[in-house]
């Protein structure tokens, strides 16, 4: 059974007669009869009872009449989602993201991308770099929004947006008064950290400014989410160096100052498959970069 067997019988069992519907199909009648009677014996029923007057549907005739409008249907559509989806308009995409994303800018361009794109249902994974580089190799995500690591060659990244880290404090520090902070003035300080496991690279960073500085950091805590650092200093239960987009965390018993001769930076890099070639990917990526411009300038 395929779908041209399906669609000129519809066309008989519709019209109930063959000369119509070999019109409406543009081909010749002895063709359709041919086919017809060839369908039947594939199937092994007889669907239409002919006679020199009238054709009629028999009962298996009526049931498959049925299924096979579904089936039409779901083919024609299907047709049309790939077409789409081949231009970037129709499918899923899916995107794994850091949780520092949330306020880069990441659900602005996910709404307007889903405005102008109703089609195209987006699907958000929180996890962290490497997490993001297994996902991508597996096809389990289409792409992914990452902090700096070491990517296989089938893995492939380009770089979004940098930004300076900050110290974030209780306001009722001793050293929210300043304008900068020093590092070396967080010595005695208790520190509130991510995990070495969330993100390598920086937590190495972080601990080599600390010993650079002249101390090693007196790590207390430990959060995997920034908005879980950002709670536990306003708590009192530490200090911590979290990029600088978390200025926008709505928060008025914390404090954030720049770090004094800082060149330490949260890095944001766009991950993909090397042989990826969806343009929604693409696209989404354009729709992101705007939407951390705008949050940059907000």
């Amino acid at each position: 059974m395929d779908l041209k067997q399906l669609r000129y019988f519809v066309a008989v069992a519709e019209e109930l007669h063959f000369g119509r519907a070999a019109k409406r199909l543009f081909i010749s009648q002895p063709a359709l009869s041919f086919d017809i009677r060839k369908f039947e014996e594939q199937l092994g029923v007889q669907l239409l009872s002919r006679t020199n007057k009238s054709v009629a549907l028999t009962n298996a005739g009526r049931v498959l009449l049925d299924e096979a409008r579904k089936l039409l249907q779901q083919a024609d559509e299907a047709r049309r989602v790939t077409v789409r989806s081949a231009h970037g308009l129709a499918g899923r995409l899916r995107i794994g993201f850091v949780n520092a994303m949330l306020y880069r800018g990441l659900p602005q361009a996910m709404q307007r991308f889903e405005a102008d794109h109703p089609a195209v249902e987006i699907i958000l994974k929180e996890m962290n770099t490497s997490e993001q580089v297994q996902a991508i190799q597996r096809m389990q995500i289409d792409m992914g929004y990452a902090h700096w690591g070491n990517f296989p060659p089938d893995v492939v990244s380009a770089p979004i947006l940098s930004e300076p880290f900050v110290c974030c404090l209780p306001v009722a520090h001793r050293l929210a008064r300043r304008r900068t902070i020093e590092v070396r003035a967080l010595a005695n300080e208790p520190f509130i950290l991510f995990p070495r496991s969330v993100s390598p690279h920086y937590h190495d960073l972080i601990i080599a400014m600390c010993v650079e500085a002249g101390f090693s950091p007196l790590i207390r805590h430990e959060a995997r989410l920034w908005q879980s650092v950002v709670s536990m200093v306003e708590f009192g239960l530490g200090v911590a160096l979290v990029p600088s987009t978390l200025r926008r965390v709505g928060n008025d018993r914390v404090c954030y100052r720049p770090l004094a001769r800082n060149q330490l930076e949260s890095q944001v890099l766009l991950l993909r498959r090397a042989d990826e070639a969806e343009p929604a990917v693409a696209r989404f990526a354009d729709y992101l970069e705007r939407a951390v411009r705008a949050a940059r300038l907000a």
